[in-house]
């Protein structure tokens, strides 16, 4: 790779400290600030082009995103909301995706299995919009850690269940019989892979003390335990989310030393912010290069879909919980709601569909109108949302447990 291959890349980075300033310093999101940059840039002449492929989010950006959110999960807060957000994960997908499956198949006339790949990979909320939109807020804990436990679960699970479809659409049987060994290998093999890479990867770490090899094979633990784990048809989210919880909460004191515990937050940290930087900007400069108002239409009834089924997989899924320790007061269910951002992932698997599904191209065009819609209007207006409800960090009354 030449010097002038790689100039785009320093542009784009130089332009995303530039709006990581600005919009620290004005109060928006630093995601829509970075989709609008991106957006912009592509309008200018001579433009860099640089695609966004499903191999660049999935093999390069997703694994540090993903590892570096679970890493700062605290386990036992992670626990203690598990039938909350894994109900929320689960039939919160499976309902959202139908419904907006059943609506793109009758209202907009796509084949089932067209409609039901999109309703899977758009049902999602994406973790990467989500942790990057909530960090930034300082929203209250256990709001926070609700929307980012979801949004981790959630995102495995519609991985899974594409890859399910996906192989449908390609030609395999779709009985029950090979649906559900697959979708169990998907799920239970991802949650294996990361405990056993994160394992081994933390009984090196505790034969050294040298803060440099400790961030080095933490990296090694993000990037083998999701590689390993789409390389045997497993679920690579679900892999580096087992990982992360692993190494963030066994690894502190037991493997780690003191100041490799330090040097490892901070090097993650900017691992995510240089993949966040790098998504969101990519979002909006490709973005601007597709023929986007020749759905529009389409692309407004999916947004109408996706927040529909969104509302009906959040609120009468919360009313589940309502007598339980795990009741979400009406506040939090509307911040799930309206909080359930849609961004790389999404779009990753768009990408992703199989070239025999007849609405491919539509399916890309339609999830990058969804995503836009998302982080620029939901993304934009959910610090005003937080304030609005007092879920601050500082102002929300946590809910009783």
């Amino acid at each position: 790779m030449t010097g002038a291959s790689l100039a785009p890349i320093g542009v784009l980075l130089l332009v995303a400290c530039l709006i990581a300033m600005l919009t620290r310093k004005i109060g928006l999101p630093y995601i829509v600030g970075l989709v609008v940059a991106g957006f912009a840039i592509a309008l200018l002449p001579n433009a860099p082009q640089l695609p966004l492929s499903r191999a660049l989010i999935f093999n390069v950006l997703l694994p540090p995103l993903v590892f570096e959110a679970a890493l700062q999960l605290e386990w036992k807060r992670f626990r203690d909301e598990l039938p909350l957000t894994l109900t929320l994960a689960f039939a919160g997908v499976a309902i959202a995706a139908a419904v907006v499956a059943a609506g793109m198949h009758y209202a907009v006339g796509w084949s089932w299995i067209g409609a039901a790949l999109f309703g899977v990979l758009i049902a999602a909320t994406d973790p990467v919009s989500v942790i990057a939109a909530f960090r930034e807020m300082n929203c209250a804990p256990r709001v926070s850690m609700v929307v980012e436990s979801e949004s981790l679960l959630n995102d495995g699970v519609a991985a899974v269940g594409f890859a399910v479809l996906s192989a449908i659409a390609a030609g395999a049987s779709a009985s029950a019989a090979s649906v559900v060994p697959e979708f169990l290998w998907t799920l239970g093999g991802g949650v294996a892979i990361g405990l056993a890479v994160s394992g081994v990867i933390l009984l090196i770490v505790g034969r050294t003390n040298d803060p440099l090899v400790e961030i080095t094979l933490t990296t090694i633990a993000a990037y083998g335990s999701f590689l390993l784990a789409e390389d045997l048809h497993a679920s690579g989210i679900i892999s580096a989310l087992a990982a992360g919880l692993v190494v963030g909460n066994l690894g502190w004191g037991a493997a780690l030393s003191e100041e490799g515990k330090t040097r490892v937050l901070h090097a993650w940290e900017y691992f995510a912010f240089l993949a966040n930087s790098l998504i969101f900007i990519l979002i909006g400069l490709n973005t601007a290069s597709l023929p986007l108002l020749q759905l529009g239409a389409v692309g407004a009834i999916a947004i109408v879909l996706v927040l529909l089924g969104r509302a009906i997989s959040i609120y009468p899924l919360a009313a589940l919980f309502s007598a339980t320790r795990w009741k979400l007061p009406a506040s939090y269910q509307h911040t799930l709601f309206w909080g359930g951002l849609r961004g790389a992932l999404a779009l990753a698997l768009a990408l992703a569909v199989p070239p025999s599904v007849p609405e491919r191209t539509a399916i890309i065009v339609v999830a990058f109108v969804v995503v836009g819609f998302s982080i620029l209007v939901q993304g934009l207006t959910m610090p005003w949302l937080i304030k609005r409800l007092s879920l601050t960090a500082v102002e929300a009354p946590e809910a009783r447990r």
